[in-house]
This record gives structure tokens, C-alpha cells and sequence, in this order.
């Protein structure tokens, strides 16, 4: 529901995008517009309700796998970059859980 807060916002309002998936018809963009989200974007153009969205990121998910590098990425992305603190030797560690991880087949 808060990517309507965001493509309420002006049209030529810049997004800049963290990761992107482009067709092979284009080349991967850092960068778009609220227009362009409103045009392009296949799950939250215009004409796209919420029931049509959810249904729509169910049904892709369950296709895919979880991303290589998840656990590391958020363990950094809550800290909001920051790295975990020191253990008493001094050095900052990832932590990544061994057989807890949910395996698609």
C-alpha cells in the first residue's frame, strides 16, 4: 500500500531503484520516473488493484529462488548499512544460518 504514497507524488518526481529486472529488450535502469512506474511497471501501473497485485507477486514468488546473497543483504539493509558490532575478538561477523533456509523444488 506505500508505493501509492510514492507514485502520488509529481509525475516527473525522479525514483532511484535499488535493483531492476529489465526485459532483454533494454538495458538495466538506476533510475525512473513516477510517470514511468504509473506507464511501465507491471505490478503497480495504473489500472493495477491490490487483489490483482498480490495475486500476481504469489504466483512469481513461488517461482523463484531465494536470492543468493538474502541473509547477508539484510542483515546489513536493517542497520541501515551499517555492519554488525564487533564480537569480543574484534571482528564483525555475518551470521548465516546452517539448514533453516526454505528450499524450492
Amino acid at each position: 500500500r506505500s508505493i501509492h504514497r510514492l507514485l502520488e507524488l509529481p509525475p516527473e518526481t525522479p525514483l532511484y531503484v535499488c535493483h531492476d529486472y529489465p526485459p532483454a529488450s533494454r538495458q538495466a535502469k538506476w533510475q525512473t520516473t513516477v510517470a514511468e512506474q504509473r506507464a511501465q511497471n507491471i505490478h503497480v501501473r495504473d489500472g493495477i488493484g491490490e487483489d490483482e497485485f498480490v495475486a500476481m507477486r504469489t504466483a512469481r514468488d513461488a517461482t523463484l529462488e531465494l536470492p543468493t546473497l538474502i541473509l547477508p543483504s539484510i542483515q546489513v539493509n536493517v542497520r541501515a548499512g551499517q555492519l554488525p558490532p564487533p564480537d569480543e575478538n574484534g571482528v564483525a561477523y555475518l551470521r548465516i544460518p546452517l539448514n533453516a533456509l526454505p528450499v524450492h523444488k
